[in-house]
């Protein structure tokens, strides 16, 4: 058998297995969160009603056969572009018009734009119809091309030079190339950490300093012994687009900033948004974002690796369709179909994040009232409608927090 056909048969059955795989998990989240939808669990009655519960667990199964659609979308895409000739026919419109940098860049960005265009409908269909039928859209159609026209600007004004600069190291810097574009990989992601607070997010959003004095000397306190400095504590207006409500920390170094969702402040009393700040300074504490840091730059130095192994395979393009080859092919080839070889990894990377949630929640209880957190969690949960009966399994393979149980009991054996 050629190699081509040999690794066609790879791939193949490794989509055919993920596809499954995917199926079979959103198969038991719907009929695990079901089954329990009749029933609040013994710790939670009392404090949501049935009527919240049944809610969010007709939400989650909404979300997941939606999932489902997505998924059968996502594929149909890949053996277009793949198999179909998808990507071969838009290496031929481009090459007979442009070359070198030019070419890599508009074959790029044309298949990202491909994608863009088919996940248009999903992406309006789960804000205007899913979100709007549970009572969480606040976004208007208007702002959403508006949003969607500022990420296009964003992703050509900063996207092409980058893409410019790849491809150039991957022509330049002989065998070896990976390694170049994994260091400027790196560094600019270093960059997009430092400018992202003041630079890009207020595009989309208005950032405002927290103007309730009460709460600010409250969270200046925390800080303090906490032996945390920050740049300053700001309130997002999240409510123009979700009624969801949510806390962050973003930047790096001295532009380090703490967010606070409009919609977070109005729902949580001072304790509750005290201990959920509490939680965020844990990661902080602990360094859960710079281990993250450091280990998606792992990742991306191993992938970078195969690519450059790859790329001067014939029969990596022959056998994912493509008569051609070349940098842009290779760089559109291979972010088509890692996915697929990398999502049996994502139990463990599941995994890692729910300890790292573990490891917060202890922190936080360490510096403020474990009540107090349980307390802002259940309201949080029942807000955002999140189930209360996930699947194990599926939970084991996809949640990157801690089932509702799992973290409540922890955090109830802690408290006074």
């Amino acid at each position: 058998m050629p190699a081509s056909s040999f690794f066609s048969a790879i791939f193949t059955g490794a989509l055919s297995l993920t596809a499954l795989l995917r199926l079979w998990l959103s198969w038991r989240q719907i009929h695990h969160v079901g089954a329990n939808r009749g029933r609040v669990p013994e710790f939670f009655s009392g404090r949501i009603d049935l009527v919240s519960h049944q809610r969010a667990a007709d939400y989650c199964v909404t979300k997941t056969k939606f999932g489902v659609v997505s998924l059968a979308a996502e594929i149909v895409l890949i053996l277009a572009l793949t198999y179909g000739g998808g990507l071969q026919a838009v290496h031929v419109f481009w090459s007979a018009r442009l070359d070198g940098g030019f070419y890599g860049v508009a074959l790029i960005l044309s298949v990202m734009c491909v994608s863009g265009i088919v996940d248009l409908p999903f992406s309006l269909y789960a804000q205007f119809v899913i979100e709007e039928k549970f009572g969480f859209n606040r976004m208007t159609l208007r702002l959403f091309f508006i949003d969607l026209a500022k990420q296009a600007v964003l992703g050509l004004f900063i996207g092409a030079p980058v893409l410019f600069a790849v491809l150039w190291l991957m022509e330049k810097m002989g065998s070896a190339w990976w390694f170049y574009v994994w260091l400027f990989w790196c560094g600019f992601n270093l960059l997009i950490l430092f400018v992202y607070p003041a630079w890009i997010a207020p595009l989309f959003n208005t950032f405002t300093p927290l103007d309730d004095e009460a709460l600010r000397a409250r969270i200046d306190a925390l800080l303090e012994r906490c032996g945390f400095a920050a740049s300053g504590v700001f309130v997002m207006d999240g409510s123009k687009r979700s009624s969801h409500g949510n806390a962050y920390f973003t930047g790096f170094g001295k532009t380090k900033r703490i967010v606070f969702f409009d919609t977070l402040l109005k729902r949580l009393d001072p304790s509750g948004i005290e201990a959920v700040l509490a939680h965020e300074l844990g990661h902080f504490r602990h360094r859960h974002v710079v281990k993250r840091i450091a280990l998606l730059f792992l990742a991306s130095l191993a992938l970078l690796a195969a690519l450059g192994q790859l790329s001067g395979a014939e029969w990596f393009y022959r056998g994912l369709g493509v008569e051609a080859s070349g940098t842009a092919l290779a760089l559109n080839l291979f972010f088509l179909v890692s996915p697929v070889f990398v999502f049996p990894l994502t139990p463990l990377m599941s995994l890692l994040s729910r300890e790292n949630e573990f490891e917060a929640d202890r922190y936080a209880v360490e510096h403020t009232s474990a009540n107090a957190l349980i307390d802002a969690l259940v309201r949080l949960y029942d807000d955002n409608a999140a189930t209360l009966t996930p699947d194990p399994v599926h939970s084991m393979f996809y949640d990157s927090h801690p089932t509702a149980s799992a973290r409540i009991g922890r955090l109830a054996a802690s408290a006074p």
